[in-house]
């Protein structure tokens, strides 16, 4: 993910969204806030707050992605959030990093 964004940020956002390029598998998928806070890239929720987002205990989830992502450097946000299909949160980590203007993620549930 983090190579498609660098070699070609516009169609790497596309192929995100679209789950295409191998960038959906099962229930991972890539998710990017852009500079004003918002989703450039999610199944569901493009344009809507990324920064403002908070998990399931109303850890501001956002906050953290956008305050600890860096350049060059991939870092762990852990969080809690329903499997699809479920109602009860579950243990998820998500892989963050900051690649030019985008904060992008990948998702996994603990097992």
């Amino acid at each position: 993910a983090v190579a498609a964004v660098q070699a070609d940020e516009a169609k790497a956002l596309e192929m995100f969204n679209k789950g295409e390029g191998g960038f959906k598998e099962k229930d991972l998928y890539v998710f990017c806030g852009g500079p004003d806070g918002n989703f450039t890239a999610h199944p569901k929720l493009v344009g809507k707050s990324l920064k403002d987002l908070k998990d399931k205990t109303d850890k501001p989830l956002g906050e953290e992605i956008y305050k600890g992502a860096k350049e060059g450097e991939i870092v762990e946000v852990a969080y809690m959030w329903p499997r699809p299909g479920e109602e009860k949160p579950s243990e998820k980590v998500a892989y963050v990093a900051k690649i030019g203007d985008q904060i992008c993620a990948v998702g996994y549930y603990k097992p």
